[in-house]
């Protein structure tokens, strides 16, 4: 049996959309609903548009993505729960989630906030996303770290997960996710909170 996600532990999206809507609130001065309601007043029909058409509002990034998937729709695994979502990364290597376990652990012993997506994980600070933790292949799970690319040698390999996480630890054992690599996670958490 797996051990539930702990608190501060893994959220599904709706804590992440509520603090996209509040986000929001404070760049513009209007809530999620004024804005869905322009959206569909004044926005254009397909999606390639309407980002143009928010960027020129001053809108991007999450809060232009909460507005597009408002207006055109959620795909199922962003309604799915956090524990739904890991286990389905997991579900044809359960070898490998012990390894993520022990590093949801130690992102919790930092106060990191857990964001569960459809292939990887997320792990934020206050400011942003500090790594991404992938079941890369069904032997091997890399941790990405928000770290500067120069860093890389020993252990610290460049990564191709993301553009923002150029750096990545892999692990075959929980038992690889000791003190150094603790310390790396850390360190990319003190950089981007």
């Amino acid at each position: 049996m797996r051990t539930p996600i702990r608190s501060p532990g893994a959220h599904a999206w709706d804590t992440f959309l509520q603090a996209t809507a509040q986000r929001l609130f404070e760049q513009t001065s209007e809530d999620l609903q004024t804005w869905n309601a322009r959206v569909l007043a004044e926005g254009p029909g397909d999606e390639a548009s309407l980002r143009a058409w928010l960027a020129e509002r001053g809108v991007a990034g999450y809060s232009a993505n909460l507005l597009v998937r408002e207006r055109f729709g959620y795909p199922d695994w962003f309604t799915a729960s956090a524990e739904a979502l890991i286990a389905g990364q997991y579900a044809d290597r359960p070898g490998l989630r012990p390894i993520l376990e022990a590093i949801l652990e130690a992102a919790a012993d930092l106060g990191a906030v857990v964001q569960a997506r459809k292939t990887y994980v997320s792990l934020l600070s206050p400011k942003r996303t500090f790594a991404r933790i992938q079941a890369t292949t069904k032997t091997r799970v890399d941790m990405a770290l928000r770290l500067e690319a120069h860093l890389v040698g020993g252990r610290l390999q460049p990564s191709k997960i993301h553009e923002s996480t150029p750096v990545q630890l892999s692990f075959t054992r929980a038992e690889e996710v000791d003190v150094e690599a603790v310390a790396w996670l850390a360190r990319a958490w003190r950089a981007n909170g």
